[in-house]
Parts: structure tokens; C-alpha cells; sequence
């Protein structure tokens, strides 16, 4: 079977994923460099067109800032969503390798057309309909490509070898370094063609690289580590939670499939009963009924993460305004740095992947050996520690935004009605946007780490799902929170942002982020780790 699959489809050359490491030379940092590349690429294009949309849609489309950022915020949103689909279709049936390269011709497809839709000198509606139809393919092939290829890079290192896992926390350090260094070039280059070029020139661009990227990725699929898909993933988990509801009713003294309760934690301790024999278990043995030890672990490891999900969506809320308001409130400001040339508002978002750039290598180098060597964990600082370092980052760059946005409204009641540009350098928004660079690095690249090693083997491309579901959620929480601001406060958020009160909507962030913080600080004192780690908050 397998050698017809590679004779009918050399693309897809060794798709039957195997379990096993086939000899040495496969896997590792060399396969994982083939994997990196894809990632960086998207990211180029993905960010090239996300940094600009807002300006775009008011712009071109004539939409007002507050519609804008609800298309902006329903867009990323659905397309953080989508992945939770692609990695059911990959751990059940398709495999990582496979729906990667799948999501890979589908993603460019969406450029492609993304394109031709600047191009077409056709009735407005119909150039709309067609601009929002590429961009949901983009959003469909990001929803294949983004859960599959973080966790097979990560699947490149062996767990079972003490310096691969040691391998692996560094892969996601420099796995982030270089998405950072993908979405910032590819802000800051689109955006620059976009402004002074031409939004097709703008359009066009990030096809290129997302198409070199992939041969690269094909170049490479005699290397990667592979495992099999062995079918949906989640037929597990419904067995333990029917099992546990047709017994709750037996005392948990009875005895267990495996004779004792060897391993066990805690934790949901009702569903430890999906394990205790009864007498029809004796008769015959029925997976629906009678399920192992193991089985129940792996239940309860993603009921842990449930909580940590939910006390990371305001996290996820302040994620969405460094490419919406922060770039809406730059393009009221001065832009100039000489007569000739002006910064374009959306490629400040650039200095939060510089930040990455360089605080990457420095955490990874010289903060972790550090704390490693006082905390004697292996990754210096806990995956949770990380993530709350994160989430308190981000409260302070809501802060430094409400207190600049403040100045700048200031300073905007004074000029004249008809002069729309503050007289305000743009480079006072450069703190808000560093600051949130450095979150980033803590938060986002631990929810990755987290949501990779905290989850059962066959649930791997679903726990890279699940971080992004917050993201996603985040996308959608936005919106319903301008929506409630809308119709409480409608002055606060209106079009002209030189007479609006964003300033007032900065702090309500900033508020309902720190009860998330202290939410989030009470659930991970109680979080288990599984036995991946062995440490706690």
C-alpha cells in the first residue's frame, strides 16, 4: 500500500508514517530546519496581510474602524478556529505530513486569488466578495497548515533521549525566533509596498515566499520522523467518559481493571471508575465499559488544560489590538522621519518581532542555563511561570497604551476639524508595541510548549489546535466587547479617533485582563503536570 501511494503521488513520497525511528539520520535538528522554513514563510504571508487590513478595508473598501476591526478580528478568529479541524483530520486519518501539504496548495490557492482581486476593474461588491473569498481560503489552508507543523517539528526529537528533550525545549525557543523573524519581515516589507507601491504589488508578494518555502518542505520528506495516525483520537476519550457514567453509581473501592490504581492522580477522581470491574466485566470485556489506567490519565491531562485555556482568552483579547487599534491610532499620528519618507502605520508591529529577535537568543542562552541553575528545573523557568510572566506583560502594555492614547487625544482636541493628522510622533507608540513583543515571547511560545507536551501522544496536532482555539476565542471575545462598548459607551469607540475616548476602552482592557491574571495564578497552582515535567507553578 505504501509503495503505491508514493508511485501514484511522488509529492507525498513516504506518507505511511511510521512509529519507529528508522535509523539515526532521520529526525533531529536537520529535519526540523526543512519544517522551520514552511512556518517562517507563512507567517511572511499570513502577517503581510494581516498588518495592513484594517487600513485596507477602511481605505479601499470604505468600512468604518470599528467595521474593520470586527472583519479583522472575525477573520483572525475563524482562522485561529479552523486548525481544532485540521488536526482532527490529521491525528485521525491524514497524518501531520500529508495535511500539511494539502493545507500548503490551499493556502497558496487563497493568495493567488487574493491577488487577482486587487486586479479585477469589476463592479466594487463583486471585487469584495471575491477579496473576502481569498481570505477565507487562506484562513481554511492556515487551518490545515498551523496545528500540523508545530508539532511535527516538535516530533523530529526523540523524547525517550535526555539531550533530545533538552533539544526539543530549545526547538521551541528558536521555533519562535523565526516565525518572529517571518512575520516581521513580511510586516514590514508588504506594508512598505503596500503604502508606496500599490495594494496589488502588496498582495502579491506574499506568494512567493509561501511557494519557495514549500518546495523546501517537499525537499526535505525523506528525513522527518514520523508517526502514524491510527484513527480518531477521540473514540478514547468518549470510552473513559461513557465507562465513568454507567458506573457512577459503584463505590471506588471496587476493584480495577489493572488491579489497583497504580499511577493515578487525583484529580476527576469520578472518572477513576471507568477502571473498576463489575460483574458484567467478568462476563465479557467491553472498551465502552471497562477502560485502562492510562486511558483515564489521558482523559484527565486535557480536563486540566481546560481551565488553563479559559484564563488565557483575555491574554488572547489584548493579541488583537497591536494589528487593529494600535495601527488605526498610528495612522492619525506624524509618520514622517524626513520629507520624503513615512513610516507605514502598520509596520510598528514590526519592533514586536525584533523584540523576539533578540530577546530569543538571550532567554534561550543566558536566562535559562541560569534559572535552571537555581531552580533546577530543565527549562529554567516552569511552562506556566512563563506563560504568567506573559499575561502580566501584557496588562502593562495595555497601561502604556491608555496612558499614550491619552496624550494623544490631548494633543488632537487642539488641532482643527479638518486636519486629521495629531501632531504627535508616531514613535510614542513604540513602548506599548515592545512591550507586548516581550509578552509574546513568554506567553505565546509557553501556550505552545504547554499545549505540545501536556497532551496524550495521539492528541498532539489537537493540543497545537487548542492553543490557537485561544487565540481564536480571543478574536471573537474582542468583538463582543466592542459590541457591549458600542451600545453602553458609544462615544468611547466611533470613527474619527481624534474625538473618540479609546483611551477609556484601553483601560477597560487592562482591568478585565488583570482579574484573568489573578483567575489564571489560582488555576495553575492547582495544575499537575504530567510526568513530562514533575513541577508546578
Amino acid at each position: 500500500m505504501m509503495e503505491a501511494s508514493q508511485a501514484s503521488y511522488p509529492l507525498l513520497n513516504g506518507l505511511e508514517d511510521q512509529t519507529e525511528v528508522q535509523k539515526p539520520s532521520i529526525g533531529g535538528w536537520r529535519s526540523s530546519v526543512y519544517i522551520i522554513v514552511v512556518e517562517a514563510a507563512e507567517r511572511f504571508a499570513f502577517c503581510g496581510i494581516a498588518g495592513n487590513l484594517v487600513i485596507y478595508l477602511t481605505n479601499v473598501f470604505h468600512e468604518s474602524t470599528v467595521d474593520a476591526v470586527k472583519n479583522v478580528n472575525l477573520w483572525s478568529g475563524i482562522a485561529s478556529l479552523l486548525p481544532l479541524f485540521g488536526a482532527f483530520v490529521a491525528d485521525s486519518y491524514l497524518g501531520r505530513y500529508r495535511t500539511i501539504v494539502f493545507s500548503s496548495l490551499l493556502y497558496l490557492l487563497g493568495l493567488v486569488t487574493l491577488s487577482l482581486s486587487a486586479t479585477m476593474e469589476v463592479s466594487f461588491w463583486l471585487c469584495k466578495i471575491l477579496f473576502f473569498i481569498s481570505l477565507y481560503l487562506v484562513a481554511v489552508g492556515e487551518g490545515g497548515h498551523k496545528p500540523c507543523v508545530l508539532a511535527f517539528g516538535a516530533d523530529q526529537f526523540d523524547t525517550e533521549s535526555v539531550q533530545q528533550r533538552e533539544a526539543k525545549n530549545s526547538f521551541f525557543n528558536w521555533w519562535y525566533f523565526w516565525i518572529c523573524s517571518g512575520a516581521g519581515t513580511g510586516l514590514l516589507i508588504v506594508s512598505y509596498v503596500q503604502d508606496n507601491v500599490g495594494w496589488v504589488t502588496g498582495f502579491a508578494i506574499p506568494t512567493i515566499p509561501m511557494a519557495f518555502a514549500f518546495a523546501i518542505f517537499i525537499f526535505g520528506r525523506e528525513s522527518y520522523r514520523r508517526q502514524a495516525s491510527s484513527g480518531s483520537p477521540f473514540i478514547g476519550v468518549a470510552q473513559v467518559l461513557v465507562a465513568a457514567a454507567r458506573k457512577w453509581r459503584l463505590p471506588s473501592t471496587k476493584d480495577t481493571e489493572e488491579g489497583g490504581l497504580p499511577g493515578r492522580t487525583d484529580q476527576f477522581k469520578f472518572l477513576d471508575k471507568a477502571a473498576i470491574k463489575d460483574e458484567l466485566d467478568e462476563l465479557s470485556k467491553n472498551e465502552w465499559r471497562l477502560c485502562t489506567v492510562a486511558q483515564i490519565e489521558e482523559v484527565k491531562q486535557l480536563l486540566r488544560l481546560g481551565p488553563i485555556w479559559l484564563s488565557c482568552l483575555m491574554y488572547a483579547v489584548v493579541l488583537t489590538h497591536p494589528g487593529t487599534f494600535f495601527t488605526k491610532q498610528a495612522s492619525t499620528m506624524n509618520t514622517k522621519i524626513s520629507s520624503k519618507f513615512k513610516v507605514p502605520p502598520a509596520s510598528l508591529q514590526v519592533s514586536m518581532a525584533l523584540v523576539a529577535i533578540v530577546t530569543v537568543p538571550i532567554y534561550d542562552r543566558i536566562l535559562i542555563p541560569a534559572a535552571r541553575r537555581i531552580t533546577g528545573i530543565p527549562s529554567g523557568l516552569t511552562t506556566l511561570q512563563r506563560i504568567g510572566i506573559g499575561m502580566f506583560l501584557s496588562v502593562i502594555s495595555m497601561v502604556v497604551a491608555a496612558l499614550v492614547e491619552k496624550q494623544r487625544l490631548k494633543i488632537a482636541r487642539q488641532i482643527g476639524p479638518t486636519d486629521l493628522t495629531v501632531r504627535m510622533s508616531v514613535w510614542w507608540l513604540l513602548p506599548q508595541y515592545i512591550i507586548f513583543g516581550a509578552a509574546d515571547v513568554f506567553a505565546i511560545v509557553g501556550l505552545q510548549e504547554l499545549f505540545y507536551d501536556q497532551m496524550p501522544d495521539g492528541l498532539r496536532s489537537v493540543g497545537s489546535a487548542a492553543y490557537l482555539s485561544i487565540l481564536s476565542m480571543g478574536s471573537f471575545l474582542s468583538n463582543i466587547v466592542i459590541y457591549l462598548v458600542e451600545e453602553i459607551s458609544p462615544e468611547w469607540l466611533i470613527s474619527d479617533l481624534n474625538h473618540s475616548h479609546l483611551d477609556y476602552y484601553y483601560w477597560l482592557i487592562a482591568g478585565l485582563s488583570t482579574l484573568w491574571l489573578v483567575l489564571y495564578i489560582i488555576i495553575s497552582k492547582r495544575f499537575i503536570y504530567n510526568q513530562i515535567h514533575g513541577d508546578s507553578l
